[in-house]
């Protein structure tokens, strides 16, 4: 049997929801839930740098678009640690060195 052109797309038409049926259901184009990494850290011994790294943690409750405020508090956060080693110790008041250095 021969289809007019009218016909043909009609033809198609009952043919497509029998194709879609076939592939399954259609993709969510929602976001994924917020979910942890399960990625383990070593503590590194400095309370400073440790603090920071745990809040890291953090972005595994947020929706991506949360991250980018956490990263940028860590990032601030560890810079003021790297500074405060590169900082010169402050004399106390009560310290005066003795011309022969002795107490």
């Amino acid at each position: 049997m021969s289809e007019t052109p009218a016909e043909a797309p009609a033809a198609a038409a009952a043919e497509a929801p029998a194709e879609a049926q076939a592939a399954g259901p259609e993709p969510s184009y929602e976001p994924a839930a917020p979910a942890p990494l399960g990625i383990g850290r070593t503590p590194t011994g400095h309370a400073e740098v440790d603090a920071q790294l745990d809040r890291l943690a953090d972005v595994d409750h947020l929706a991506a678009d949360g991250h980018a405020e956490v990263y940028e508090d860590v990032h601030q956060g560890l810079r003021s640690a790297l500074t405060a080693l590169d900082a010169r110790p402050v004399p106390s008041p009560h310290s005066h060195p003795s011309p022969d250095h002795r107490p």
